[in-house]
């Protein structure tokens, strides 16, 4: 374990403490961020409706903490001293009474949904707060690009930008930092990293985790807004931009935001090139899943999507012509997350070869962290037989969970991992007319069984193999950090 030497002081105030979010990701987060940097002055406070202690919250926080990797003197010490008090977040008298408790540095967490944001931040601006108060905020950042702006103004009344965390727990600093390590660390990657050498590029969240009781939200937003508005054109942004000088939390956000600006879906085309599909009842893992209609809190007649696909092209010199394919879902059979780069054929192959020698590609494992070149090269036995093998290394593993990254970050006063509030217009604005098309019905609603791949024909045969071959790869890879060579499965077809 390493320990980072930290004497500033913040108070995390939390507000929506009683819900999910904060006992099953905010508070563990925090815990592992203790397990590493164990000296962190921390004052957590809650604030809710829910009829919550002290006593209770404390017990809570101490056991979220130790849930999340802290030791047990640290965590509690930071327990210790944590309260919880019940307030309406939306009355004003409450709000000034929750700031003047802080201590040290101020961080606003907003453990609640976007429309309740917004509320509190209309109040909180009329608060004298502390020039050091940052504000964190789950996504989504509004609803559609006009509610994006919207918030994003009411926040920037609130504080500057520069204190406004807009947090993409994908955003984590391994998965950025493993991308912007892979394209501009080596030299032998950047003179390809273009539409010259590259063919397409899939970039893959399949779950194989069902609704797990999140109807309340997820059936108003979909795998559209959830997964792809937010998370997946992030990631299109890191791996798409132009080469960065440092890593400077203004500079990653200018790229990424150039990158958002050149982007829109395959020749503008939503009723082509946007798919969605919703799972029926299945079995994934051995356990039962119902039919996504029949889950606890849905309504059938949303017509709301487990899974959406969306193919986006970016018109700039780099990505000019290259397909940008973002997909996820739902109740799936295998977990799938990572970036594939399919490379174009070689200009000429020598005469006299055999064999496969299409389909090079880099597949690029987000969990765990790990890259992989599929490449032709000589079979085994006859030297003129060419085959597909799989050349994988393990990338450095995260010292904390995702929330820990964010939270750290967060403390510190670092936007690197934040989404700035053009990128978030951006994303929504992109997103748009696939939206539209769906509420309108211009896309057919396909289904899947739960615990399969997803309707047939949606992903080429050679990202099935790549899916296949992977899954495989990762049951048997927590063996060390080693490269491995494996003979690749043969494409389909």
């Amino acid at each position: 374990m390493t320990t980072k030497q930290t004497t500033k002081s913040v108070t995390f105030l939390i507000l929506g403490a009683g819900g999910d979010l904060t006992q099953r990701l905010l508070l563990p987060g925090l815990g592992s961020l203790l397990a590493v940097e164990s000296d962190r002055e921390v004052q957590v406070i809650g604030a809710d409706r829910a009829d919550l202690t002290t006593a209770s919250f404390r017990a809570l926080v101490r056991d979220r903490l130790r849930k999340g990797g802290a030791d047990a003197k640290t965590a509690g010490r930071i327990a210790g001293k944590a309260h919880y008090i019940k307030a309406d977040l939306l009355d004003l008298s409450a709000l000034a009474d929750l700031v003047q408790v802080a201590e040290g540095e101020l961080v606003v967490y907003f453990a609640l949904p976007p429309a309740i944001s917004m509320k509190v931040c209309a109040q909180l601006e009329k608060l004298d707060l502390p020039a050091s108060t940052r504000l964190g905020l789950e996504k989504p950042f509004g609803a559609d690009e006009k509610s994006a702006r919207q918030f994003n103004k009411q926040l920037q009344r609130v504080v500057d930008e520069d204190r406004i965390f807009r947090v993409d727990h994908f955003l984590g600093v391994s998965t950025v930092l493993n991308l912007i390590g892979l394209r501009f660390a080596n030299r032998m990657l950047q003179p390809i990293w273009n539409a010259e050498h590259i063919e397409r590029v899939e970039i893959l969240y399949d779950e194989d985790l069902a609704l797990e009781g999140r109807a309340g939200y997820y059936d108003q937003a979909g795998a559209l807004r959830d997964m792809l508005q937010s998370h997946l054109l992030q990631i299109l942004a890191i791996f798409a931009m132009e080469p960065i000088a440092s890593l400077d939390p203004q500079e990653l956000a200018d790229l990424k935001a150039q990158v958002l600006r050149a982007t829109h879906i395959w020749e503008n085309n939503p009723k082509e090139y946007a798919q969605r599909a919703r799972y029926t009842a299945g079995s994934i893992n051995g356990r039962s899943v119902p039919s996504y209609v029949k889950e606890k809190g849905v309504e059938s007649s949303r017509n709301t999507e487990t899974l959406a696909q969306l193919t986006v092209q970016i018109d700039n010199n780099r990505w000019a012509g290259v397909p940008f394919v973002l997909r996820s879902g739902k109740a799936m059979g295998a977990p799938r997350k990572q970036v594939i780069v399919y490379f174009r054929d070689v200009p000429h192959l020598p005469k006299g070869f055999i064999g496969d020698h299409t389909g090079d590609a880099m597949i690029i494992d987000l969990k765990p962290g790990r890259v992989s070149f599929k490449l032709s090269m000589n079979a085994e036995g006859d030297p003129l037989d060419l085959e597909q093998r799989t050349l994988s290394a393990d990338l450095a593993g995260a010292q904390m969970t995702a929330y820990g990254e964010v939270l750290r970050y967060l403390m510190d006063d670092n936007q690197l991992l934040s989404v700035r509030a053009d990128s978030a217009e951006l994303c929504w604005k992109i997103v748009a007319p696939a939206i539209k098309a769906f509420e309108q019905n211009l896309v057919p609603i396909q289904q899947y069984k739960a615990g399969s791949d997803g309707p047939e024909g949606w992903l080429a045969d050679d990202s099935v193999a790549i899916g296949q071959e992977s899954a495989e790869l990762t049951s048997t890879s927590n063996k060390g950090r080693t490269a491995r060579t494996t003979t690749a499965r043969p494409a389909k077809g």
